[in-house]
């Protein structure tokens, strides 16, 4: 542990920043409090906060008696479900550290990642909407010396079930705990892929986080949640997410997918009060919502909106066909969250990402040299407060120039303050494609394409989705052959990188446009294509 981490975080403690607790210790004692009221439910049971104590306690034993220990890293890929959560709870106990890997991710991004943090073990479930976790698992183990353990949800010849009887019911006196001041689990940030950016955060920053957007959203014990987007990102877990309702002694319902229809039977069956969506799943939902005229449309007290930009029109029809409050925000795996109020008008909360959740957060609107801009004037968003982490792990050099000099995080998005202190997203300074809630890196899919033998050069652009609100396009100069997209994406599957980094669309040209630097001018490009595109349309009608 750093010391000026340890100092930083004793301090903010001493001062009443933050608490001297770790998520173990938080979970705990909401546990021993809630007893019998239930906390989690999904398609295969529903437990209560005494269960979950329980289960929490049991697992963390068994991960000892397996030879985890706290300080060790491990992969952590699991669905939305009940046991996602009781491993989380055991881990955090013991001190494990979890790096959450979304469901969709494969063996290019496991391997990746696993080769930068070393892992002791691997924790997955055997298979999943037809997805072979367990066999993935035994892969990237052959692949990493460092892991030793797979852990599964079922008794399989080369795992350990984490339903294994266990000779504890709970960890033995004397283990060492975690402290508040140290790593509770990483988040991965944008690619994962060449050398991942992972997001360590610390126990009690995390709960921070937790409490303060739970507190803001005005979620409470009589909160019942729907987590429909995967747990493993940052939003549904922590802001409020799962931890921030269950530290409020809520329910939390966990959705296997996003999809509008078991959303419906979810919030019917539990009464669900709110949920967190990206706009392209708000999008699914109302015109699915709207197509069902013969049914009364389910009623939520609010919904938050995160991860890309909602529009007026989207806004207007999603409060209208749940007949809730809208609440919009902006988060960072690294650090600062800033939500609406219950009590904002439409106005703002329809325009604006609202303002940060704890008084300590500090926002700067910068321009390219670092200087502060007006009210109203777009740069790029620096930020610090007391759950903003301290750099990316095992990464000293892209950590050389992340923070200013008086200690500012400098995001790399873009944005405005408006007269009332509300902070509106621009987009990003530098570039990167927002596809239905997820980043994703252009220069990492470029990176994939040129391996393929049928191409001469690659740039890798977003365009104006409907849908996905920014979709990927692939412009090729091609080498021999021309292929089709279908070709392209069977290639990209063959590198088993996760589906969600697929082009949408492929176009060829005969060669780029370039700055004066000899670097593709995106720019242009883009012009480009969106021409092409328009003249297309305009032939079609």
């Amino acid at each position: 542990m750093n010391k000026k981490i340890k100092q930083d975080v004793e301090m903010a403690i001493n001062q009443g920043i933050l608490d001297n607790q770790t998520l173990g210790e938080a979970l705990y004692e909401i546990c021993r409090k809630n007893g019998e009221r239930i906390a989690l439910v999904d398609d295969t049971q529903r437990i209560s906060y005494a269960q979950l104590l329980k289960e929490g306690n049991r697992i963390a034993a068994l991960f000892y008696d397996e030879g985890l220990q706290k300080g060790d890293n491990v992969l952590l890929q699991m669905p939305n479900s009940v046991e996602y959560v009781e491993v989380l709870f055991g881990l955090f106990m013991l001190g494990v550290r979890p790096i959450l890997m979304l469901p969709d991710h494969s063996d290019t991004e496991l391997l990746a990642v696993a080769r930068l943090m070393e892992p002791k073990a691997i924790i997955t479930t055997e298979e999943e909407l037809g997805v072979t976790y367990g066999r993935m698992a035994q892969r990237i183990k052959q692949a990493i010396p460092s892991i030793e353990k797979i852990f599964l949800n079922q008794n399989t010849e080369y795992a350990v079930s984490i339903y294994k009887q266990c000779r504890r019911v709970m960890l033995p006196f004397g283990v060492e705990l975690p402290k508040p001041y140290d790593i509770a689990l990483f988040l991965l940030s944008g690619g994962t892929t060449d050398t991942p950016k992972v997001i360590p955060r610390l126990h009690t920053a995390y709960l921070c986080n937790a409490r303060l957007s739970a507190k803001r959203c005005e979620v409470t014990e009589t909160s019942v949640y729907l987590a429909a987007l995967s747990t493993s990102h940052d939003y549904p877990l922590c802001c409020p997410g799962v931890l921030g309702t269950l530290l409020a002694g809520g329910k939390c319902v966990l959705s296997k997918t996003a999809s509008p229809e078991e959303a419906i039977e979810w919030i019917e069956k539990e009464s669900v009060t709110f949920t967190q969506l990206v706009p392209v799943v708000a999008a699914m939902w109302v015109e699915a919502m709207r197509s069902e005229s013969q049914k009364p449309l389910p009623v939520l007290r609010h919904i938050e909106i995160g991860a890309a930009k909602l529009e007026w029109p989207l806004a207007e029809k999603l409060k209208e066909t749940f007949q809730c409050k809208i609440i919009q925000g902006y988060g960072l795996g690294e650090g600062i969250t800033c939500f609406t109020k219950m009590n904002d008008p439409d106005e703002v909360a329809f325009r604006t990402q609202g303002t940060p959740i704890s008084s300590k957060d500090q926002i700067r609107i910068v321009d390219e040299n670092g200087k502060e801009v007006g009210i109203g004037e777009a740069g790029e968003i620096w930020e610090k407060g007391p759950y903003t982490f301290y750099g990316y792990y095992r990464a000293p050099e892209r950590n050389k120039n992340l923070f200013s000099e008086d200690g500012f995080l400098k995001t790399g998005d873009k944005g405005m303050l408006t007269a009332d202190g509300n902070l509106v997203i621009l987009g990003r300074v530098k570039e990167q494609i927002n596809r239905a809630g997820e980043n994703i890196i252009p220069e990492e899919i470029e990176s994939f394409i040129r391996r393929w033998e049928y191409v001469s050069e690659v740039a890798v652009i977003g365009i104006e989705d409907a849908q996905l609100g920014e979709a990927i396009c692939a412009v090729v100069v091609k080498k021999g052959e021309k292929k089709g997209l279908e070709d392209l994406c069977a290639f990209l599957s063959s590198l088993k990188i996760a589906h969600y980094k697929y082009p949408d669309h492929l176009v060829y040209v005969d060669e780029f446009p370039y700055i004066n630097v000899g670097k593709v001018d995106k720019k242009e490009l883009k012009k480009r294509i969106a021409r092409e595109r328009k003249e297309q349309w305009i032939r079609l009608k």
